[in-house]
């Protein structure tokens, strides 16, 4: 619509006066009433710019004549070309937007999943090592199993920890001070621990 005003008030007097003084737009009565009204003036952009139509017919000839008027027609030009651009751009960064939302909720997920596995895997090595089968580990079962179990073994090596480590560990484990590990004591810590080193920076 500015530019529409614009070429009210600019453009329609230079088309009257082609008109007038060269007859430049005799064979087009519209071409004369182009730009009268700010409504004429939209439908000449929108054909002009958007349809790609009359530039030969009506901005040529005005811009030839008066080189300052390609501002209004390549000013209108643009203003939509850089709004086709903003709203292509817009539509791009929304749609990467939804893709890393839906990317952290997968990760969320697969986190979850891995938790849920990597608690399931610990429950198996608990039983492997509770040799009595009493559903409590001493400490003596604890050592034994980082000796003998090569699962257990992979994961105290991954959380860096060694035979000399183990009472240290038990007692961290131990949060009740029972002298032994219930399976949630030994499962829930380990998991954690591991957890943690994996997504730490």
């Amino acid at each position: 619509t500015v530019w529409a005003m614009l070429m009210v008030e600019m453009v329609h007097p230079i088309i009257q006066q082609l008109h007038q003084d060269k007859n430049i737009f005799s064979d087009c009565e519209q071409c004369v009433q182009a730009a009268s009204s700010v409504m004429h003036a939209n439908l000449l952009l929108f054909k002009t710019v958007i349809a790609g139509d009359s530039w030969g017919t009506i901005a040529v000839p005005v811009i030839e004549e008066y080189p300052a008027t390609a501002i209004i027609f390549m000013g209108s030009l643009l203003t939509i070309v850089f709004g086709v651009l903003n709203l292509i751009v817009a539509v791009v960064v929304d749609t990467f937007a939804e893709a890393r939302e839906r990317d952290v909720l997968n990760l969320a997920e697969e986190m979850e999943r891995n938790h849920e596995n990597d608690k399931k895997f610990l429950q198996k090595v608990f039983e492997r090592i509770d040799e009595d089968g009493s559903g409590e580990l001493t400490l003596e079962e604890l050592v034994e199993g980082a000796r003998k179990d090569p699962e257990f073994q992979s994961r105290l090596r991954v959380m860096d920890i060694d035979e000399v480590d183990l009472q240290q560990l038990f007692e961290m484990i131990d949060v009740d001070g029972s002298g032994s590990i219930e399976a949630t004591e030994f499962i829930a810590p380990l998991s954690r621990w591991v957890h943690e080193s994996k997504t730490a920076p």
